[in-house]
């Protein structure tokens, strides 16, 4: 049999998404590509803390990533879910946690159990009372999830808080070994074949010409070749997520390394809080319509928990994607395709996602346009989902303190989201996917959090006897109690495992 030729691969753009493509292709592909990554030093990132989904997990381990090793070059503290505090109405706190509800098994969800005791006027606490991973979170402690499923310590995930400008470094030292090349310069133009209008070559500032076969643009916002030189329309969101600014500014960490991330509803926005090994990230995502920049700057300075290390800065984006993040020769990953704001930390899923699909359908000789539809088809079905998910969180609020939560409160919504919402509110049921970032868990605890309260549960949750169903819940609540107990405190965990480097 013939042998492939390899393909030639250009990496547009570095920063997290560029050496994630670079470093996956590399030690997936490395008989089905080569792989040059082309960016300029003089070209910043936007690195302001970044937290994560439990998807980075399986992405580390299927690279070889010693996690251990990772985690103290990028300073990284363990992630057990996101605090919602604020959101419902103001004093209201939540936590979205990384595991299940309950144990998490059988043909019945846990929490229909819960609605159903709920709506007989029973008593009972908050349903992260019920959840390993929350349980976790609010005393502060960690340790690896059990291997046996039978315990209820097996029943929650985790995923990390990383410093971001240190992690893309750390995957340039990772593909490099593994054969990736790296050319610094600032690209300024692409030659195009005439006929197929495929990308051919892009052109540097110093004249320099690179060729390729295939080129991933991971060129940021900027879009340089799906946006600038393919023209490929970009869907505007922001009638459903008016955010378009976010002020960010880290600090010395004043309070407890927690092993969340917490999401602080403000008057036009919401405040993040990244606790890393060596600092706190901080930021104000906001609707500039509703805030002006300064203004944001100095709520955000007044609010953090520690001595602020540099000034505030501002990003400004726009909420969409590109209607084709695949077109032509020009596979477009991270901000270049879309950009949904990081209220539920999924920036490096989607790129995550989109690599994947990518390794997965990689061209041979030439693209299929099968191949390129059906990737098409991916990224938009996790873009649009996570897009309903984010929504969910402004929309289901009983906010109404100020102009911005009246707006995100009565406005409308998608189809989509709006079924979604109706079936929970009449029975408590998720809709279900195969493909996609969130399940059950995830949506419960935010209709629950945030008062979106079924009025009806899965008829066969109507089993158990009621006084076996509450005494059930004692028991679990016991059993969550012991195995939290025996964890050890977060900080005391991370210096043990994973301490920084010195000079860090």
């Amino acid at each position: 049999m013939e042998k492939t030729a390899r393909q030639r691969v250009v990496v547009v753009g570095g920063g997290t998404s560029g050496w994630m493509t670079a470093a996956a292709l590399a030690k997936l592909l490395p008989t089905r590509c080569s792989v040059e990554l082309v960016e300029s030093e003089a070209i910043g990132i936007i690195g302001v803390g970044e937290a994560t989904l439990p998807h980075i997990r399986a992405f580390n381990e299927r690279l070889g990533i010693v996690e251990a090793e990772f985690m103290a070059a990028t300073r990284a503290t363990f992630k057990l879910g996101i605090e919602f505090r604020d959101w419902g109405r103001i004093g209201d706190s939540y936590i979205h946690p990384f595991g299940t509800f309950g144990r998490g098994g059988g043909d019945v969800q846990f929490h229909h159990y819960y609605t159903r005791l709920a709506c007989a006027g029973v008593a009972l606490p908050p349903i992260e009372a019920f959840s390993m991973a929350c349980a976790l979170a609010r005393a502060n402690r960690f340790g690896p999830p059990s291997r046996d499923a039978q315990q209820i310590a097996s029943t929650f995930g985790y995923a990390y808080q990383f410093d971001a400008v240190a992690f893309a470094p750390y995957l340039r030292r990772f593909a490099e070994r593994l054969g990736a090349r790296r050319t610094e310069g600032r690209i300024v133009a692409a030659e195009r074949d005439p006929e197929s209008g495929d990308v051919t070559a892009i052109l540097l500032d110093d004249g320099r010409r690179i060729e390729g076969d295939l080129f991933v643009d991971c060129s940021g916002f900027a879009a340089l070749l799906i946006g600038k030189e393919l023209d490929e329309p970009f869907e505007d969101w922001s009638r459903w997520l008016p955010a378009d600014r976010a002020v960010a500014m880290p600090c010395r960490t004043a309070t407890s390394v927690t092993p969340f991330t917490s999401a602080v509803a403000m008057p036009s926005g919401w405040r993040w809080r990244i606790p890393l090994q060596h600092r706190t990230g901080n930021g104000y995502v906001f609707a500039s319509h509703f805030l002006s920049e300064t203004a944001a700057a100095d709520a955000l300075t007044a609010a953090v928990e520690g001595t602020p290390l540099v000034a505030p800065r501002t990003v400004r984006f726009t909420a969409g994607r590109r209607t084709r993040s695949w077109v032509g020769n020009v596979v477009a990953i991270g901000l270049a395709s879309g950009f949904l704001e990081p209220l539920e930390s999924t920036s490096l899923y989607l790129v995550q996602q989109a690599i994947t699909a990518l390794v997965e359908l990689f061209p041979e000789r030439a693209i299929s346009s099968i191949d390129r539809d059906e990737f098409n088809r991916l990224i938009n079905m996790e873009y649009d989902r996570v897009r309903d998910f984010l929504i969910l969180h402004y929309h289901a609020t009983e906010r109404d303190d100020s102009p911005f939560w009246n707006y995100v409160r009565t406005m409308a919504i998608p189809d989509s989201l709006a079924e979604k919402m109706e079936l929970f509110r009449r029975r408590g049921r998720v809709v279900k996917y195969r493909e996609g970032a969130f399940l059950d868990a995830s949506w419960v605890s935010v209709y629950l959090g945030q008062r979106v309260l079924p009025a009806g549960a899965d008829p066969r949750a109507e089993g158990p006897s009621h006084d076996s169903l509450v005494a059930g819940l004692e028991r679990m609540r016991g059993e969550i109690a012991g195995a939290v107990g025996a964890m050890r405190d977060h900080a005391d965990f991370l210096a043990d495992y994973c301490p920084m480097p010195a000079a860090a």
